[in-house]
């Protein structure tokens, strides 16, 4: 799915009221209608709502929800925010309101801001995604009011004061929903405005197909299309060799849990053969805990010092568990030149790399980085904002012709060329050590089975993530396990 700025999204209203043709106002009432059934269904219970609107055209979106509230029988209150001009569509929904029995209050500086008593629900109507600048002092305490109430709060389009194309400042509405239209907005994806929105639902209100299929983005949400467009079916004659030859490098004294865990996600994600090189006392463990793979163990006992002929290997992974001690650091080095395939690097080889940034340059053309935030941080450099921080990810894809997997929510995947794919799956059960270590091995599988680079590294997060969803259907999320990512994985593919 396409991720597309606020301006294009009004121009696909544009020209959908021109060429289905539709009225604006019927548009509108679409969109109305849209999150009223949304409403009814998920606050069925919801007795007395409060709903603020501007007067722009999201505050139009808020009375047409008033008044069908009102019709399904429900006590509204709505509060307009006097100042600035009508929209045309707005005054023709006050119209329609005002011959029903709804409280209509209109809130001016001079007037005290009515305390939301008793109210069950209010929904925010006053910007959308219309504000391009801070809110100014007076909406502000509006918006403090709002966000001081015990009420849940639903935002529509997009919580009051929040840009939808770059960083916001000021108050800003926190929405325990936004019911956004159509396509989500960019910077949903970013971790300084989660408290802002909530949970996002995409309501889709009809807008063309054809007008937002033409529309250019790099900014795209996986879904089930991509993944069922990309993923590769078996033949009945295959056999081992048909699905690559994986060599995870990982593991140090005190961190073989890692090589494991990269290991038996590695197995899991169909590599046809695998191979752990690890330090020479860990290889009965591995033997032990991961009977699939085999082990090419180092000369040192407790950490990586060298690498060995890696001609017979379709993929590599390197990182989990590795330290980064300077033989180590020279060993990684030592091994760049000598294998040109797309890599797959993480964790302690990703600290490595944040220690001598010269090794970048000798990376394999398109391999795959998957950094968390700080190692992100460490690696490309600190940002003050979520634009900025994408910013710099895809600047860094492109000028290293990488493929940069910023690990989070939403997890963002800036390719060689540009584009970014946020995924769309996972929860906070994925925030436990070891669950990186499970990507790598996803990651590595992928690679090592013949899938590109782009699709290895979009289709294992999007997997991963997948698998603790479904993990935490059985289970609550804090107690999920990375084995547990593991174990589920084949069950979500099936």
């Amino acid at each position: 799915m396409k991720i597309l700025s606020a301006a294009q999204i009004r121009l696909a209203d544009q020209y959908t009221i021109a060429n289905e043709p539709i009225s604006s106002i019927d548009l509108m009432e679409r969109a109305a209608l849209a999150c009223f059934d949304w409403l009814v269904n998920h606050y069925s219970q919801a007795t007395f709502i409060t709903v603020y609107c501007g007067h722009g055209n999201n505050g139009g979106d808020g009375l047409a929800i008033a008044r069908l509230l009102t019709i399904a029988g429900k006590t509204v209150r709505v509060m307009i925010l006097t100042g600035g001009e009508p929209s045309p569509d707005f005054a023709e929904n006050l119209n329609r309101l005002k011959k029903l029995k709804t409280e209509i209050v209109e809130l001016s500086e001079s007037k005290s801001i009515p305390v939301n008593n008793n109210c069950d629900l209010i929904i925010d109507a006053i910007f959308g995604t219309g504000i391009k600048r801070k809110v100014g002092e007076w909406h502000g305490e509006i918006i403090q009011h709002i966000n001081s109430s015990k009420c849940p709060i639903v935002s529509i389009d997009m919580p009051s004061g929040l840009r939808a194309d770059e960083p916001s400042e000021g108050e800003i509405v926190k929405a325990t929903y936004t019911l956004t239209f159509q396509q989500p907005k960019l910077s949903f994806f970013f971790p300084e405005n989660g408290a802002y929105t909530g949970k996002w639902i995409c309501l889709d209100i009809g807008l063309s197909k054809e007008y937002l299929n033409s529309q250019i983005s790099e900014y795209y949400l996986t879904d089930k299309d991509y993944v069922d467009a990309h993923f590769k079916s078996r033949s009945v004659f295959s056999h081992k060799g048909s699905f690559g030859h994986s060599l995870l490098i990982a593991g140090s004294r005190g961190k073989y849990g890692a090589a494991i865990l990269a290991a038996r996600a590695c197995v899991r994600s169909g590599s046809g053969l695998l191979t752990m090189h690890v330090p020479s006392e860990a290889s009965m463990l591995i033997h032990q805990s991961c009977p699939e793979a085999m082990v090419d163990a180092d000369l040192h006992p407790e950490f990586l010092s060298s690498v060995s002929s890696l001609e017979k290997y379709t993929a590599i992974g390197i990182g989990p568990g590795l330290g980064t001690r300077s033989e180590t650091a020279n060993a990684f080095l030592d091994l760049l030149p000598n294998y040109e395939r797309p890599m797959v690097i993480d964790a302690d080889a990703l600290n490595i790399l944040s220690e001598n940034p010269s090794f970048i340059e000798h990376l394999p053309k398109n391999s795959i980085l998957t950094p968390h935030l700080k190692e992100f941080a460490r690696l490309i450099g600190e940002s003050t904002n979520g634009f900025e921080r994408l910013k710099k990810q895809v600047d860094f894809a492109m000028k290293h012709q990488l493929i940069i997997v910023l690990k989070g929510a939403f997890t963002a995947i800036a390719l060689p060329d540009g584009r970014v794919y946020f995924n769309s799956t996972g929860n906070p059960g994925l925030a436990k050590g070891g669950s990186g270590d499970v990507l790598t091995g996803f990651c590595t599988g992928f690679l090592a089975q013949g899938y590109s680079p782009e699709e290895a590294a979009v289709l294992a997060v999007y997997y991963h993530g997948l698998s603790a969803d479904k993990v935490v259907l059985d289970r609550p999320d804090f107690s999920i396990t990375p084995s547990d990512i593991i174990d589920y994985f084949g069950k979500i593919i099936a």
